[in-house]
């Protein structure tokens, strides 16, 4: 039993190591002052303070974060949507082929992904005059229309198991479907929808592929622009931007956590005191 328990333990902390050690790294080596990777010259923010005097990469990450926040937030209400139509709906017409479509963005190839939707944007372009030109829309367009598969799938699987009898209950006692919408059910899928707008929100300020098919000149995103470094040579200032960006993710997700914690925390019944 004691060996079983070491081998696990053992097996356990390589994986977390072969994870996380690279990570690590990286941020150690973001503070190192020297220009070259494999010398250690002493503790330094100087590559810090070159991100901030660099206006590549400072627009490059607003332009993300923009994107990110507009296509996970579309992509969070149209997944929900296409969640609630799949477990609500019943067996309509047309059911498996539009299960089929909802789900075909989470087993296609990004390049297939960002071929298709450039040869769509193309024909529209030719056919219609719309876009004129490929940009950060464009850009928003795919990313809505890769993510929301994740959104839709997640909350269709927390609809899945949720209790049905909260909404008939709701209805039997004179509800309008709107309201037992908002009042029942929203509550029900709301931790769901926020697990899908941050995975939404990470694929999109994460993609690389896709965004650039569908990218035109002055819309080069975060991840394009530190692709473009690396093809040189990883420097010292790639390493300061991947651990801001790191950090800043690590934060959405601790505060993400805890809010819904308490969501779920609020939801729970309240034990009533005994007069």
């Amino acid at each position: 039993m004691r060996q079983r328990s070491t081998f696990l333990f053992t097996t356990l902390a390589f994986g977390y190591a072969f994870l996380y050690l690279p990570i690590v790294i990286l941020m150690v080596y973001s503070f190192n002052d020297s220009p070259i990777q494999s010398v250690w010259n002493g503790f330094s923010l100087r590559w810090y303070s070159a991100l901030l005097n660099n206006p590549q990469v400072i627009d490059a990450a607003l332009l993300s974060l923009q994107i990110a926040l507009i296509s996970a937030t579309i992509a969070t209400v149209l997944g929900t949507l296409a969640g609630l139509s799949m477990t609500h709906m019943g067996r309509f017409k047309g059911r498996l082929l539009f299960t089929g479509l909802i789900a075909a963005p989470l087993i296609m190839p990004e390049v297939i992904t960002g071929l298709s939707l450039l040869l769509v944007f193309v024909s529209t372009e030719q056919l219609i005059g719309w876009p004129e030109s490929r940009g950060t829309l464009t850009i928003i367009i795919a990313h809505i229309t890769f993510s929301m598969a994740f959104v839709a799938v997640i909350v269709q699987s927390r609809l899945s198991t949720a209790d049905r009898s909260l909404e008939e209950a709701a209805m039997d006692l004179g509800g309008r479907p709107f309201r037992v919408a908002i009042d029942v059910t929203l509550p029900l899928i709301a931790p769901a929808m926020a697990s899908g707008w941050l995975l939404a929100f990470t694929l999109s300020l994460d993609d690389l592929v896709i965004a650039s098919f569908v990218s035109g000149p002055g819309s080069s995103t975060l991840p394009m622009v530190i692709f473009s470094k690396v093809k040189l040579g990883v420097a010292p200032d790639v390493n300061a931007l991947a651990t801001l960006v790191i950090t800043l993710v690590g934060i959405g997700v601790v505060i993400a956590g805890f809010v819904m914690y308490g969501m779920e925390k609020s939801r729970r019944p309240q034990p009533q005191a005994i007069p």
